[in-house]
């Protein structure tokens, strides 16, 4: 059995969480890059540009890519064969969001939801564990920008309404969130489970490799015609206008009751921001 101390995760959540608020990721950068090339509206081109420039400079210099550092989305891959030793593990998950917002100055934003008083240090965060095979601990941290997560939606279809109802709610969604989201937006969808499960699906979803199509070619070509629907809705880089309104969309699906349909949307803006490490 592997031992891995709290101490271990702690330094690792600390760069993490600096890591993915000063780094977007490649798979996003490129898509970016593409959407410029396409993008039909000169004002449109221009902003994807800018946008291009934010991410070059927030590399180059080791700032936050967006002053919303957000809230920290923490998941963990635990092996079933690892022993957390020396203390405990959601302290030490925390432990690790506290140092790293200190230390890399990011923008504190948690606070009690209804007295609006703040913690200080962007703590709790959210922990989502799962227990998978093996000797390893997978650490994914996902900053979560409120712009974005303000638009997610979820909805309890009826069966009846099927995968039309899907679509439709999916547009809807766009349409509403407009310039909200600060797009170009990528959406993770979950369908099935419970209405729980729906959306923590559809925000896993979003650490797949930006644009890289669900392995199960109908929900591939699901999430292609949703893309492409929303792009032709004119929303535009900002909400500005153009043919980049969204860079993809990644559908993950659960088995459900035979009497519901849960759909979850969590929206994300460009800023699509996680770092992972394996311990």
């Amino acid at each position: 059995m592997k031992k891995i101390p709290v101490s271990v995760i702690i330094e690792a959540i600390e760069k993490l969480c600096i890591q993915a608020c000063y780094n977007l990721g490649d798979d996003v950068k490129k898509l970016l890059i593409e959407a410029q090339k396409k993008e039909e509206s000169p004002f449109g081109a221009q902003i994807l540009g800018q946008i291009l420039d934010n991410i070059d400079v927030s590399k180059e210099e080791q700032l936050p890519l967006c002053q919303d550092t957000g809230m920290a989305v923490v998941f963990l891959e635990i092996g079933q064969d690892v022993h957390i030793s020396g203390g405990n593990l959601t302290e030490a998950v925390n432990e690790g969001v506290r140092r790293g917002y200190q230390k890399g100055y990011l923008r504190k934003s948690v606070l009690s939801p209804l007295k609006r008083v703040n913690t200080g240090d962007n703590t709790p965060a959210i922990i989502h564990t799962e227990v998978v095979e093996g000797g390893q601990l997978k650490i994914t941290v996902a900053p979560k920008g409120f712009g974005s997560e303000n638009m997610s939606r979820l909805v309890m279809l009826k069966p009846a309404d099927g995968i039309e109802g899907v679509k439709k709610f999916v547009l809807d969604t766009v349409t509403k969130a407009g310039a909200n989201p600060c797009p170009p937006i990528i959406l993770g969808i979950g369908i099935g489970g419970t209405m729980e499960k729906a959306a923590y699906i559809a925000k896993k979803a979003l650490l797949r490799e930006a644009g890289k199509p669900n392995s199960d070619q109908e929900l591939a070509d699901l999430e292609q015609e949703l893309l492409q629907k929303i792009n032709a809705a004119g929303i535009g880089p900002q909400g500005l206008g153009g043919r980049t309104t969204a860079l993809a969309v990644h559908i993950e699906t659960f088995p459900t009751h035979l009497a519901g349909l849960p759909v979850a949307i969590n929206v994300q803006c460009h800023a699509a921001r996680h770092a992972e490490a394996i311990l």
